[in-house]
């Protein structure tokens, strides 16, 4: 749960007087369902809020739209999330554990090993590929992640997700590169994470954008950094 303060310019009695509490926000949907109907009704917020998002943005959208689209009272969707912040937590939480399992992987299959800089490039082109192509495929995704950087309390999300995949790239990194320091190489994993989820938003949410050539560079970029670490 977040909460929002809402000020008033002081120095007016009045003002002063009618000064509000923080407003809190809740983040966390209310409900898991356990049935067949209650299963289909979560997953149809979601699903249609997703693809509302990619309408209207996420300013724009309402639950009150999102109960019309989805052919739903409004009871049924307050049922399960008490409003659209936390429509928009799992719909984040869930593209970023897509991204995050298909990252994790790549690195249990060996991701990051490779005899020649040109076999560990192409590793790392084919990982960006399939984090895209899923990225494009998941309902809402670009907006999402639009969302997702743009609104304070749901930032969390975000860095979560990174902190975690790039503390897995570390664990994986200092067998391959011993003679580098602790310090160091925790700076560049986590560096790697961010600078790679923000090419792969770049060639999502700019479809006019060379994905190949794109993806090819930055993976380029990694490879020759991680040269000078043996």
């Amino acid at each position: 749960m977040v909460e929002i303060e809402i000020r008033r310019s002081p120095g007016h009695p009045k003002q002063d007087r009618d000064r509000q509490e923080p407003v809190a926000i809740p983040l966390e949907a209310k409900l898991q369902p356990t049935q067949a109907r209650g299963l289909d009704t979560y997953e149809m917020v979601l699903a249609t809020a997703g693809g509302m998002l990619v309408d209207m943005g996420f300013e724009q959208l309402t639950t009150n739209a999102i109960c019309q689209r989805a052919g739903l009272t409004p009871p049924a969707l307050y049922r399960y999330f008490p409003n659209k912040y936390a429509i928009l937590k799992v719909l984040g939480d869930r593209l970023m554990a897509r991204q995050d399992d298909l990252v994790l992987a790549w690195i249990d299959a060996g991701g990051l090993d490779g005899d020649t800089i040109e076999a560990r490039l192409a590793k790392s082109i084919i990982l960006q590929r399939e984090i895209i192509a899923m990225t494009r495929a998941f309902p809402g995704g670009s907006a999402i992640g639009r969302a997702l950087r743009a609104i304070p309390m749901l930032q969390k999300v975000r860095f979560q997700s990174r902190d975690m995949v790039a503390e897995r790239f570390f664990e994986a990194a200092r067998a391959r590169y011993p003679n580098t320091s602790p310090a160091r190489l925790g700076v560049a994993m986590r560096m790697m994470v961010e600078l790679s989820y923000a090419a792969t938003e770049m060639v999502v949410e700019e479809p006019d954008r060379d994905a190949e050539a794109l993806n090819a560079e930055v993976c380029l970029l990694f490879a020759l950094y991680f040269e000078s670490f043996f």
